[in-house]
């Protein structure tokens, strides 16, 4: 297994599609969370066999793919702050997220992880780390590595904290669907918007890829 991408701050950082990098510049992105939007939400997911990709999510990211604009996932792994697991069962649950993902034609340009937390065990404890959503570390992170639009971007998650995360880092909107912690979330999520910041609904990934005309615009 390859070394593991965690950057200075201890955040895990990993560019899937090196090549593509370049053709991302200057355009707007796709952000994803990953639990309870792009696979099934089981609880500090970190055992590969227990993936389950949401169904239509593929599908969602293959037609960004198609559209030539990059998919970031965006995770909070409280599940290592806590000591429950560790980067090594995280990178092998990403494995077999991009394994699922290849066989149907789909795949992420870009993966961040924190770790941090305010409860969490050293050296992940944190009062308001600022990658933690609802900050927007992970990302402006992502938009410094591949020169993003954020202006144009999306994220879509099941938890207001993924949409308050966006509006904090000036995307143009955000998706929140009903998978997930998702129907427990659909009031704070609508609160989330503003002026600036659309915020949509939708039962699940599924129902996204008619967004996707939104951000090739931008």
């Amino acid at each position: 297994m390859e070394p593991e991408p965690l950057d200075d701050d201890g955040i895990w950082c990993q560019l899937l599609r090196p090549e593509r990098a370049a053709s991302h510049r200057g355009r707007p992105a796709l952000f994803l969370d990953r639990d309870g939007v792009l696979v099934a939400e089981v609880g500090y997911l970190h055992r590969p066999e227990e993936v389950r990709l949401i169904p239509g999510a593929a599908t969602l990211i293959a037609a960004a793919n198609h559209a030539g604009l990059p998919v970031v996932l965006v995770t909070n792994q409280a599940g290592i702050g806590h000591g429950t697991y560790g980067w090594t069962e995280f990178q092998a649950t990403q494995a077999r997220i991009s394994a699922d993902l290849a066989a149907e034609g789909a795949a992420l340009d870009m993966v961040l992880a924190c770790p941090f937390h305010a409860d969490a065990e050293p050296p992940y404890r944190h009062p308001a780390h600022p990658c933690r959503k609802p900050r927007p570390g992970m990302i402006l992170h992502a938009a410094e590595r591949l020169g993003l639009d954020l202006a144009g971007s999306w994220i879509v998650g099941d938890r207001a904290i993924d949409l308050k995360a966006g509006r904090a880092a000036g995307l143009a909107g955000g998706v929140q669907v009903l998978t997930g912690h998702g129907a427990a979330e659909r009031d704070a999520a609508r609160e989330v918007a503003t002026g600036r910041f659309r915020v949509l609904g939708a039962e699940s990934v599924a129902e996204v890829p008619a967004l996707l005309p939104l951000l090739a615009a931008s």
